[in-house]
């Protein structure tokens, strides 16, 4: 065994053993042994250019594989615990316009309507830590965690919302049907807004956030990833109505001396965080 833990890009909760045994094209789906003659995994996947075993491959863990199992022979279907989250890491921009002191966890940049975590009272903007004392390493790291957990299960949180750390007790539950997203078409006869300091012009919606209208590519807002058709719903944890009230967070940010300003930010169906450094604005 090379590695555990590895992500070879075929889902959420990717947790594979790599492995230097020979696994060529039809073993997927064999027993991996160790030498004791135990099962270890189940053969999937192989890096290879040519398509004969170099060494490279990788194994569902036995113990995960054993669940699958039992889920499939009780049920008929794999149960995963769900949370009703989109997390995102905290790089050091985030931490530093949150005013963490460490690099640590995953921010929440959305909470699902009625999920396990809207009804423990999760926010967008919280960062968490451990999960029933266990750390959170990364978002792939929490969703392996939460996907573990049988539904009702009740762990608990460690995190920090506007710097001061609490605990959460959440119950799991199994995952529903895709949310709806509420609607966030610009208003075509409101006027445009520019913010030459970041590269953006504004405008606002009828729904909730500012619509970003056109960004300058040479611009700090485009070097982080903000694109035409994007809305701000949050700058530094204040939802925002229209383009004034984002130049105003901003301002605020600055007077407080932080070095970053953080916005939070939906495209098309997803949300997440985005940190300009202030230096740059």
């Amino acid at each position: 065994i090379s590695a555990r833990g590895r992500d070879i890009g075929s889902g959420p909760y990717d947790d594979f053993l790599q492995i230097d045994a020979a696994i060529n094209k039809g073993n997927s789906g064999g027993p991996a042994f160790n030498l004791k003659g135990e099962v270890v995994g189940v053969n999937t996947a192989i890096f290879s250019p040519s398509g004969g075993s170099v060494g490279i491959g990788f194994a569902i863990p036995a113990h995960l594989a054993s669940k699958i199992v039992a889920d499939l022979k009780d049920d008929g279907n794999v149960t995963r615990g769900w949370l009703g989250v989109v997390i995102q890491p905290v790089t050091k921009d985030i931490a530093e316009s949150l005013g963490l002191e460490q690099v640590s966890g995953v921010i929440i940049a959305d909470v699902q309507d009625g999920s396990p975590a809207s009804k423990a009272g999760l926010r967008s903007g919280d960062t968490i830590l451990t999960l029933d004392g266990k750390e959170v390493e990364s978002p792939r790291d929490l969703a392996r965690k939460v996907a573990a957990i049988k539904p009702g299960e009740k762990p608990t949180l460690e995190l920090i919302r506007d710097g001061k750390p609490m605990t959460k007790k959440v119950t799991i539950a199994k995952l529903p049907g895709k949310k709806k997203v509420a609607s966030t078409e610009r208003l075509d006869d409101e006027p445009k807004v520019s913010l030459a300091s970041l590269g953006l012009e504004l405008s606002s919606t009828e729904g909730e956030g500012v619509a970003v209208v056109d960004v300058d590519p040479t611009g700090p807002a485009a070097e982080k990833g903000l694109r035409p058709g994007d809305h701000i719903l949050e700058v530094s944890g204040i939802e925002v109505e229209d383009p004034q009230s984002v130049a105003s967070a901003i301002e605020r940010a600055d007077r407080k001396g932080r070095k970053s300003v953080l916005f939070l930010v939906r495209s098309g169906e997803n949300q997440r965080f985005i940190a300009i450094p202030l230096k740059q604005v």
